[in-house]
Formats: C-alpha cells, structure tokens, sequence
C-alpha cells in the first residue's frame, strides 16, 4: 500500500500565520518552557514534583506543535482566488443567503482554515461542497448531515 502524504490547502494568510505561530513555540515558548522546567528541577525530587510534570507536558506539547506546524508547512499547497471566472472556488469570498436569512459574507478555505465564526468556511464542509463551483445568482438546494432540507442563494462572488 502506498503512503500519500495529504497536502492542505492554505491561503497566503494561512501560511503567514502558521509560520507566525511556528516562529513563537520555537523562540518564546520553548524558552519559557525551558525556564519552568528549570525551576521545577531546582526544586529537588521530580518523582512527586507537579510542577515538573506540567513543565514536561507542555514541553511535549510544544514540541509535537512545531513538529505538526512544520509538517503542514511543507506540504502546504498555497491556495488564491482565481479572479478570471465568477465561480466560487478556493480563496474566494462568497455572499450567501442561506434559507432567506440575511446575506452573510464567507471565504471558502482549506479545512486547516475554516472558522466560521470569522467567515471562513471549509470547501469539505457541507454548505463548502455545495457551493463550490456555483456563480453569483445561483440557487443550490441540498439536506445537511442532520438532515435538514438547505437553500443557499448566491448573491455575490468576489
């Protein structure tokens, strides 16, 4: 069987961030971490030394981020709105009426990146799926995972 490695789909903010956070477990979190675990030695026996525990654990938490972070980063393929076409595809901002509510703005993103309470949605997502590929004035109708019958209407691609 062969290993395909996954690659994410990031957009140029994604990565900036993901380096930013890369950049601060290697220098000011590690540092700290070095200094906690420092201290907690210096307090003698470690077999019932809580704070020595917790400074292990994080370091191992940091330590498994970085790796994580640096994995992403090197299978990282960079994601932008294609501006020659009016249909919603990765890094393109979306203005959506869903079910006649109010129109909400949302970019669809690699999943790595979805927050939908920043208006990020994922293109694996549900209403990501459905609209990908659809243009302004499109009405796509579908039944999300809890079965609820769905209409988004495309107001606006940008």
């Amino acid at each position: 069987m062969e290993n395909q490695q996954q690659t994410y789909q990031l957009t140029p903010k994604g990565i900036d961030k993901l380096k930013a956070e890369l950049e601060d477990l290697k220098t000011n979190q590690r540092e700290k971490n070095l200094e906690a675990l420092k201290e907690a030695r210096a307090q003698g026996d470690l077999s019932e030394n809580a704070d020595y525990d917790a400074a292990r654990d994080e370091q191992a938490r940091i330590e498994s981020r970085i790796k994580e972070i640096e994995n992403i980063l090197k299978h990282a393929e960079v994601i932008s709105a294609d501006d020659s076409n009016d249909k919603i595809t990765l890094g393109k901002n979306a203005l959506l009426k869903v079910n006649g509510k109010d129109p909400v703005e949302y970019t669809v993103v690699g999943s790595l990146e979805a927050d939908p309470f920043s208006g990020k949605i994922s293109n694996e997502s549900p209403v990501g799926k459905a609209i990908i590929g659809h243009k302004k004035g499109d009405e796509i109708k579908f039944k999300t995972e809890s079965g609820r019958n769905t209409t988004i209407k495309i107001i606006d691609v940008k």
